[in-house]
């Protein structure tokens, strides 16, 4: 009887070992797994981070030249309607002038 109350407490005892080796393993596994987590984690956020700034970057360069574009228009037609005034100043002061007076 001895024996197999003997065997039994060695049997208990292999499996306590077993089951502490096993939770030490998962214990590891999870570290493991937590820290492979951070790094995915620090990757994509550093991969989105650039992203971002590459899409800031063609954004204002794309901004600037409508900009640009803009601006230049701007002054084009601006230096157009000098131009007609320059050259029909006379017409459109005569013009106003004759409807004042008709009034």
């Amino acid at each position: 009887m001895d024996k197999v109350i003997k065997k039994i407490s060695e049997i208990e005892a292999t499996a306590s070992s077993v089951m502490d080796d096993a939770n030490k393993r998962k214990q590891a596994f999870a570290k493991e797994m937590e820290e492979k987590t951070a790094e995915f984690d620090r990757n994509l956020d550093a991969q989105t981070e650039k992203k971002i700034h590459e899409l800031q970057h063609q954004m204002e360069i794309e901004m600037n030249s409508k900009l640009s574009k803009q601006k230049s228009d701007a002054a084009a037609f601006l230096a157009q309607m000098q131009t007609n005034y320059d050259n029909h100043h006379r017409t459109y002061v005569q013009k106003l002038f004759e409807q004042l007076v008709k009034e």
